[in-house]
């Protein structure tokens, strides 16, 4: 299983301000999601971006929300509860193979829909660097019950470099400047 951008979708999951406030490291992991989102740009690959009840904990941090499509709004915690999400995930041509998924909070909108992908047959990628909880006991249990369940866990910079696949490519010089950043 790797990542190709062609059939990959990252969803950025509820990364609104207010919940940010309360989940320790969230600038940390705002960061290496603004990451995953300009090297998305550079690649080509498919973004969609969601808001868990935005009348209650508002927009998507501005930093973010700028570099993705308008955020879809949500009330299930699993993205694929909201219709035009599930609609990119089923979209026939390019099919997506594999969704990365980075966001908040680890153990609901983050287990929600990888559980959910999974049942579905997708492989499912967890940018373990850009989720996080606001409890580190949540956060780190999710993420051992997503991987036996068979999730992938790995890193935003793992992620870049297996989209690039050679030092070659186009875009390495960009996407090596992310890194560096």
């Amino acid at each position: 299983m790797r990542l190709v951008p062609a059939t990959t979708l990252v969803a950025f999951v509820d990364m609104q301000a207010r919940l940010m406030a309360a989940v320790p490291g969230s600038e940390s992991t705002l960061r290496r999601a603004r990451r995953l989102a300009s090297a998305a740009r550079l690649l080509d690959v498919r973004c969609v971006l969601t808001e868990q009840y935005p009348q209650g904990l508002g927009p998507t941090a501005a930093e973010l929300a700028e570099l993705l499509p308008p955020a879809h709004a949500k009330t299930a915690f699993s993205c694929l509860g909201c219709g035009p999400v599930a609609a990119l995930v089923d979209a026939p041509a390019p099919r997506v193979r594999a969704v990365v998924l980075c966001g908040f909070e680890t153990h609901v909108c983050i287990s929600q829909t990888a559980l959910d992908l999974l049942a579905r047959g997708t492989w499912v990628f967890i940018a373990v660097d850009a989720v996080a909880a606001r409890h580190a006991i949540d956060h780190e249990t999710a993420l051992r019950r997503l991987e036996s369940a068979g999730a992938i866990l790995t890193t935003t910079e793992g992620i870049l470099f297996e989209w690039l696949r050679d030092a070659a490519h186009p875009q390495f010089k960009a996407v090596q400047a992310l890194v560096r950043e």
